[in-house]
Formats: structure tokens, sequence, C-alpha cells
């Protein structure tokens, strides 16, 4: 079957989503109609399609499932090559060893061109077409990785990482690399930010308090502010990196006041992991409506700690999901969940907690609605509804069962069952199409008959 490159197209599947209202829709045998503006004009069932005049012929992806595009809310470009390495290693280990010469290497715009790319097929493979990540610490490289971004189609918040206390840029002059850090991503926010009518979005990066001076937190804070762009950087991670930072600024009380001092927190923050809040910090940022990406599967890998999570968000705290490339070993939002769901299912064997788990249908909608709404673009995107842009993907759910020769019948899954299978059996071929305001993303698998 031939996939729409580009709208207006209707396509026929089983199409599920949450829904900005609460709860879910599932249409078992659903229309999603995008217009030539690469929006959603009507999601429902096939029987209750009345096609409007001149509209295309629906293509009939039976029995695929459409689903909202996924959003991967932290994730480090220039690290994908060394995905799944390092396993055992504590966290500061594991950036001298693996990480900080490999983003050397991310130096150019011809360097990030080369691989950027490449990163974001991957990324869309996986199934995410909204992507929050963090670049090098080099202003020619993210130039490369935007104009990568802008080409391949992907809606992606980009950031130049920012470090002046320590730093793996060798050629740069201590006395002047806080001006030089700002000016720079100043300069890449007035080029990028916004671009494509907002497809293309600045973060302003501060890599972590370890590696910045409270100055450098307060201006990159500043210029956030300044220019309407997002702010993202990392919080309570690992033991080792909070016994660092209450080391390097004693005049804290903790780590997010650490943030909090240099003006960070807000509703266009995304602190990244989280794991260890005490109950002042959580407290703190749910006052200042501050957005958390929960990164489970690098949390594990690194051995950094399990978020409790269902506290946390009993408490109000607002949190997606991110795959953390490289700390986390996958670009898959949906292996994400998976880790995620089996982090929490132990974390309430061991501890006692008695609050309920997550089951397959919330974790959707964390790593698709919920990403939005962290991001601020809930409005737009994170669920299948008309007048928002058609970020979506389909899914061929046949890959995930245990063997393939094994009838499907649609009529007989229930939603949760289909959700349930794509988080516990995800299979990397089961995406075959992502777009982004209808414009098709290069990556997936072709679908097959």
């Amino acid at each position: 079957m031939l996939l729409p490159d580009r709208p207006p197209f209707v396509l026929r599947a089983r199409v599920l989503t949450p829904l900005a209202a609460g709860g879910i829709a599932d249409h078992v045998d659903g229309i999603v109609s995008v217009g030539a503006g690469g929006r959603i004009e009507w999601v429902g069932s096939f029987a209750a399609w009345r096609p409007p005049e001149g509209r295309p012929e629906p293509i009939d992806l039976r029995p695929h499932v459409v689903l909202p595009g996924m959003v991967d809310l932290h994730a480090h470009l220039p690290q994908l090559p060394n995905a799944g390495l390092g396993y055992g290693l504590d966290l500061l280990t594991w950036l001298e060893r693996y990480i900080f010469p490999m983003e050397r290497r991310f130096d150019t715009a011809e360097g990030a061109a080369s691989l950027a790319p490449a990163a974001f097929r991957a990324f869309a493979a996986a199934g995410t077409t909204t992507l929050l990540a963090y670049g090098a610490v080099y202003k020619a490289s993210m130039d490369g990785a935007f104009g990568a971004a802008e080409e391949h189609g992907i809606r992606a918040i980009l950031g130049k990482v920012m470090m002046d206390r320590i730093t793996y840029d060798e050629t740069i002059d201590p006395s002047t690399i806080l001006e030089r850090s700002v000016r720079e991503s100043a300069e890449l926010i007035e080029q990028w930010h916004g671009a494509d009518d907002g497809r293309l979005g600045y973060a302003v990066t501060p890599r972590f308090a370890i590696s910045c001076t409270a100055d450098l937190l307060r201006e990159s804070a500043a210029l956030a502010a300044r220019t309407g762009a997002w702010w993202q950087t990392h919080v309570d991670e690992d033991p080792g990196e909070i016994a660092e930072v209450a080391r390097l600024f004693p005049e804290a009380k903790d780590y997010v006041d650490v943030y909090d001092r240099a003006g960070g927190l807000g509703a266009r923050t995304i602190l990244a992991h989280a794991v260890h809040l005490n109950d002042r910090e959580l407290a703190r940022l749910v006052e200042t409506d501050t957005r958390v990406a929960h990164c489970p599967a690098s949390n594990l890998f690194l051995a950094s700690g399990i978020m409790p999570l269902a506290r946390f968000r009993e408490a109000g705290l607002k949190i997606g999901l991110g795959s953390d490339v490289a700390g986390g070993p996958d670009p898959s939002i949906f292996e994400v969940m998976q880790v995620g769901a089996y982090a929490q299912a132990s974390l309430r064997t061991m501890s006692g907690e008695t609050r309920p788990i997550l089951q397959p249908l919330d974790w959707l909608r964390v790593g698709t609605l919920d990403g939005a709404s962290a991001l601020g673009l809930d409005d737009r995107i994170g669920s299948l509804e008309a007048r928002k842009d058609a970020d979506l993907i389909a899914i061929d759910p046949r890959v995930t069962a245990p063997r393939r020769d094994l009838p499907y019948d649609p009529e007989r899954v229930a939603p949760d069952e289909v959700v349930s299978r794509l988080i516990f059996r995800a299979h990397p071929d089961m995406v075959r199409g992502a777009w982004v305001r209808g414009r098709r993303l290069e990556g997936p698998a072709e679908p097959v008959e």
C-alpha cells in the first residue's frame, strides 16, 4: 500500500487517541481526514464519515492503528551512536568516558549534517514526531542540526549546550566563554526559534549545574525569558551528582533552588530526570508550574534510581517522557513506557506504595498529550482531534504478536490490549508511517499488505 507524502489525505484504520477533555477515543474502523494545510479536519468512525465534495478517497490501512505521534522531552542528538554503551557506570564517570569524547566530534555543521539526518530518521522510525533535544557546545553544529530538522520535517526543539565551569571545547578562551555561549545561543534563537511557523523551536540549554556557574545559569534563564524560548537542563538525576551540586552551590537550599535562584523555573522550563526530588523541591516545581521529563530507561541503565511517579503526579507535577538517548539505550518512547511500567511495578512491590500504577492507556497519554502539554503545545499536537496539526503515526499491531502467523481480529482486541502489546512487545518495525502536519517523515519501515 502507498502512504501519502503530503496533505490532503484521508486514512482509514483503527484510530486510537487520548482526548484533551479526558478519556480516549477508539474507532475500530475509523477515519482521520487531513486538510491541505496539514491540520486534522475530522476524526471518527468510518460509518459516520460523510466526506465533503472533493475530498480524496480514504487510504485503507486496516488493520494498522493510527495514534498521535510520540513526544520525546529529553534526548541528546550527538550521543545516539553511543546508545547502549556504558552500562553499570555512574553518571559522572559515564559522561567523562563516553559522552564528552563523542560530543567533541559534533563540532562542525558538516559533522552535524552527517549525523543529525540519521538521528531524525531513527526517532521517526520509533514513532516520535516531536523531539526536544540537546546538541553539543558548538554553534556551527547546531546550525547543521537545525538545517537537517528543517529538511526532514520532524517537529524539533533543539539547543546548543552551554557549559562554562567545565567544557570539552578546548578552543575557547575561558575568559570569554560565558559571553560567547550566551551570544551564540541568542544568534541561534534569532535564526531558528519559531521557524516554519513554529515547527522548529529553540531551547536555551545549560547542561547541568555541575558544568555551569551561577552567572551562566542566570544569564541563560534571562535569555530564554527575553526571547520566549524554552529552558532545559538536568536536575536530581544521580546521588553523586546531587552531592557535587551541593558542594559547588553551598548557598542553595537544594538542587532545585540552584535553578530557582537563577530565575530558571516556570512553564517554559523542562527539567530532565527529577528522580530524587525532596518534598520542598517537589512543592516548588509544582508551585512554579515547571515541567519534568521522566526518563526511566536512562535512570535504570545508569543505576540512578526510580522516580516515585505516582506520588509526583498526585502532587500535581507536570510530567512527560524522555528517551534520554544515549543514557537511555533506545530512542523509542514505547520502550521507555515499558521500562517505566516495570520500574513503577517494582517500586510498588518494594516500597509498599499504595497509589495505583499507570495502565497502558495512561502511559499512552503521558507519551503523547502530557508531553505536548509540558511543552505548551497541547493546543496543536498530542491527540488526534479536529483543528490540531496532523502529527500522527501508523503502526502495524500484527508484528507485536507472539507469532506473526497468528490470526489478528481488531474487533476482538480492546484498546488497552492494543496499547499493552505496543508497550510490552514493542518491535523496531512496528511503526510504518509518521507524519508532521501531514508531511510524511523518512524513517519508518514501509507498510506491508
